[in-house]
């Protein structure tokens, strides 16, 4: 018999495997959390093109037979015929304007203001309400709230994202060594972790803040200091429950070491509890960095934040409702999506409901000799032991 071709290994190695099809069924069975997986993932992807969606500079121009991107790169107006070293301002630039227009055209994004634009005319004084040009009005500042949402909602997410990311990889290893090795090394650390965990983050904001200005990646560094600790119980108790397996102690006596037996053989089964516990740590991050805006600890001044958008609602809640209204509904869209998206994640990775649909797989009654049905025995000789 001829030996398989290398390709064919190496897909019939990393194929589907039973459990995880079972896992990818209950999911899809799940249909509120399959439909908002599709649909927050729609709306993320565009997020992330929010330049293209979003922006004072038009898409593309095309002028005196040349085609140009100002969305991409940066033009002088000497290029569209100005005298001038410096940049248009292709929203207000009454003179370029007219110069592309005789000679050419322009494309603008769907709203043609990005997040920090600020609007000089609009006929009334700031914050003005929706209307056919900024369709979620615009807030104090005279900028499109639609433009700076699109914004935030990109930047939430990434935030969030990153977050998980890197707490997973922190808060996987620390409880990876705590189970692992129990004994004085698990007590040592769980005294730190209650330390650790005691000291209170707003506090530390307050204090850093004056004298950093926070940033975007300040606050991720800030808060990896503490969201690590979330995961490290749930790793801690799978390292306890599998280190003395059977084929743990088989590949010590093999001659395995510590780190490969951490990371080949039980950090497998460990992460089903991890993975699942991941969308709502995403959630949780998005919740801390708005609180965080909304209070003026978080990101920079001017930065699209839905905090920030928060805040302004609280501000005008009777002048400019539409303000508040606008940010109540996008953080509740975008957290009821991931709360969704993570109980489908808890139940396909839940082993009592495997079957599609979301129900557990009940125990097929024995058939009495007539063909009756009889219910099924609890113990004894002949029964069924449940």
């Amino acid at each position: 018999m001829s030996a398989r071709p290398p390709t064919v290994h190496k897909f019939l190695r990393w194929r589907i495997t039973p459990l995880t099809a079972r896992r990818l069924a209950s999911y899809r069975a799940n249909r509120r959390g399959y439909w908002s997986m599709w649909v927050f993932g729609v709306i993320f992807v565009l997020s992330l093109f929010a330049e293209f969606i979003a922006n004072d500079r038009p898409l593309l121009i095309w002028y005196d037979g040349g085609l140009y991107s100002p969305v991409l790169k940066d033009y002088p107006e000497r290029v569209f015929g100005g005298d001038l070293p410096g940049y248009p301002d292709y929203l207000r630039d009454k003179d370029t304007i007219e110069r592309i227009r005789e000679k050419g055209w322009m494309i603008w994004p769907l709203i043609p203001f990005s997040y920090n634009t600020g609007i000089a005319d609009l006929g009334r004084p700031s914050p003005a309400p929706p209307s056919t040009r900024n369709i979620l009005g615009t807030d104090n500042q005279a900028r499109d709230v639609a433009a700076r949402v699109i914004y935030g909602f990109r930047i939430s997410v990434l935030f969030g994202l990153v977050l998980t990311i890197f707490s997973s990889f922190v808060g996987v290893a620390a409880g990876a060594v705590q189970g692992y090795f129990g004994g004085r090394v698990d007590l040592y650390f769980q005294r730190f972790i209650e330390i650790w965990d005691s000291i209170p983050l707003l506090y530390l904001l307050i204090i850093l803040s004056a004298f950093i200005q926070p940033d975007f990646w300040w606050l991720i560094g800030l808060m990896l200091l503490f969201s690590w600790m979330g995961l490290v119980s749930v790793v801690r108790a799978e390292f306890l429950r599998a280190r003395n397996f059977d084929y743990v102690r088989a590949a010590r006596a093999m001659g395995a070491s510590s780190t490969s037996i951490m990371f080949r053989h039980i950090l497998p089964n460990a992460m089903v509890a991890t993975v699942t516990f991941m969308p709502f740590i995403l959630s949780s991050a998005i919740v801390q960095l708005t609180a965080l805006d909304f209070l003026g600890f978080g990101l920079p001044p001017g930065s699209p934040s839905l905090g920030e958008l928060v805040k302004q609602g609280k501000e005008a809640a009777t002048s400019a409702p539409w303000i508040g209204i606008t940010a109540f509904f996008s953080l509740a869209i975008m957290l009821a999506l991931l709360v969704f998206i993570s109980e489908a994640v808890r139940d396909a990775f839940d082993p009592r409901r495997m079957v599609p649909g979301g129900a557990a797989a009940e125990p097929e009654p024995l058939a009495a000799p007539d063909g009756a049905k009889t219910p099924p025995k609890v113990g004894g000789e002949g029964g069924v032991l449940q």
